[in-house]
């Protein structure tokens, strides 16, 4: 059976992690930013929904794999006394995971949006 308050509580612990994480990671507040600003320009350029849908996936994306980036640092951190010779490594394995998927958004925004500003400087 479903306990409500469980769940309550699980939304409440993902609600602090969330916060907490972006008062301390600039580079989630910069992309949570650059996300508000794509949703923003998909809402001037009346995106189809299906673009929107991509959109927002690929923001999430980027969003998730830099809270993961994030938590994989902490739990490296804490073991850098016993491992500190990999601890380097993992980091920098996560941060090309939070490249790529930056640099794959960035590639699916310029596919989608290059048809809506061609078309928006060709009327002006």
């Amino acid at each position: 059976m479903i306990s409500l308050n469980r769940l309550f509580k699980s939304f409440g612990y993902a609600w602090k992690g969330l916060f907490k994480t972006f008062h301390e990671e600039q580079n989630l507040r910069i992309q949570t930013i650059a996300g508000l600003l794509i949703l923003i320009l998909a809402g001037f350029f009346k995106v189809s929904p299906t673009h929107w849908a991509i959109l927002i996936l690929v923001i999430v994306l980027v969003l998730v794999a830099e809270i993961a980036n994030s938590a994989v640092e902490r739990i490296t951190d804490v073991l850098k006394p016993r491992i500190n010779t990999y601890v380097k490594e993992i980091k920098d394995i996560m941060a090309a995971a939070v490249m790529l998927s930056s640099i794959a958004a960035i590639i699916i925004g310029l596919i989608i949006f290059w048809p809506y500003l061609a078309a928006w400087l060709g009327q002006n």
